[in-house]
């Protein structure tokens, strides 16, 4: 089996994001200490049914993991080293929102294990921030990418979004140049997407929200996709951009269908083939965990079909592809004897490409991708 992979989520936040459908709080200060336990309760009895298996990347995401009090990460990073075997040279990120970190945090952070930082700057204007409801400013944002490099890290990543309120081609560029100039390795770069219920998505429906039409939010896309590669920034996935030996090892293991258990309310899991998810309440995942009962929400082993489809689609998000004989290891049969014809139909579409080895998106269909995932779904 391939090493394993962690993802903890700490589902905390100073204050909710107006576009934001993710398991997380605000106002929640008071359950800081009784999650912590609770996680690492969770941490030791998952780190003692899998302390033969090695892990290699340790991914601490949420929420806002950044505003959880020192002291507490600590614990639960000790926790982690403690039931779990983890490679010395293993990759561990933590998500850290600008505004939520000082120098003096950012040092201890790095001394207590953490070395790769992912900023969810989103924006480096900040009437858009504002727009989004979000907490920070530009100027926090580049004193927090400051900071992380005096305090020594070396891998620091920055999400941007685009298709935002407000939005021009022109300023999008100019946001890509500002990420660029900060030294970063490696960009997430995501589309705006309207979640159901949330404050913006509602807005929006009330026809109070205007944004980019399809033609503008397409040249944000464009200018990204030919802007980043030419400064060397390398696109090794959809939306993810890195200078070469940056890329982020724990996503990584997402798209590679490697095996990964979340630790945590909400976390997910997919080990064995088998995928499980947790309780999204804190309180209730608090108290289940308290009970000696278990946290899971969710159990479900994928049938065969859906493996296989569910395998194709996340190998094609990178830009490597999916390579045929690894398909064939896996599933014990050819690729083209069941998609042939869904093969044509997209290489017709000029949606993918294949060589005798592989087949990946071409750059129409990395722009279209949900087409071609759809495309292998079981009936």
């Amino acid at each position: 089996m391939s090493k394993l992979g962690l993802y903890v989520h700490i589902p905390f936040c100073r204050q909710k994001c107006l576009y934001c459908d993710f398991a997380s709080y605000a106002s929640s200060e008071h359950l800081f200490v009784p999650y912590t336990t609770a996680l690492c309760q969770q941490i030791t009895d998952q780190g003692g049914m899998l302390r033969n298996l090695t892990v290699d990347t340790v991914y601490i995401g949420g929420g806002t993991p950044s505003i959880l009090p020192l002291s507490l990460m600590d614990q639960i990073v000790a926790s982690l080293r403690a039931s779990f075997t983890i490679e010395a040279e293993a990759e561990i990120s933590m998500e850290a929102n600008p505004g939520t970190v000082t120098k003096e945090k950012l040092v201890a952070l790095k001394t207590i294990g953490i070395n790769r930082l992912s900023f969810g700057v989103q924006s480096f204007d900040d009437q858009l921030l504002s727009n989004l409801g979000r907490i920070h400013c530009t100027k926090d944002s580049y004193l927090a990418v400051e900071h992380a490099y005096a305090a020594g890290f070396t891998n620091v990543s920055i999400d941007l979004m685009y298709g935002l309120p407000g939005q021009t081609v022109h300023g999008f560029v100019r946001e890509l140049e500002q990420a660029v100039a900060l030294g970063t390795n490696h960009l997430s770069v995501y589309g705006l997407k309207l979640e159901e219920g949330t404050p913006l998505a509602v807005a929006y429906e009330r026809g109070l929200l205007g944004l980019p039409d399809e033609a503008e939010e397409e040249a944000m896309y464009d200018q990204m996709t030919a802007f980043l590669p030419a400064i060397g920034l390398v696109r090794y996935e959809i939306s993810n951009f890195a200078r070469p030996g940056s890329e982020c090892r724990h996503n990584l293991k997402y798209w590679h269908y490697e095996p990964y258990v979340g630790l945590g309310c909400a976390a997910h899991s997919f080990l064995k083939g088998e995928r499980k998810s947790y309780i999204t309440g804190i309180e209730e995942y608090i108290k289940a965990i308290a009970n000696g009962d278990s946290p899971i929400a969710m159990k479900e082993i994928l049938t065969e079909s859906e493996s296989m489809a569910e395998f194709i689609f996340l190998a094609l998000r990178t830009v490597q592809g999916m390579e045929f004989a690894e398909y064939k290891r896996l599933f014990k049969t050819d690729f083209f004897s069941q998609f042939g014809e869904v093969l044509s139909k997209l290489k017709r579409q000029k949606l993918v490409a294949t060589d005798a080895n592989r087949l990946w998106l071409t750059e129409r269909g990395m722009k279209f991708g949900n087409l071609v995932f759809c495309s292998f779904l079981p009936d």
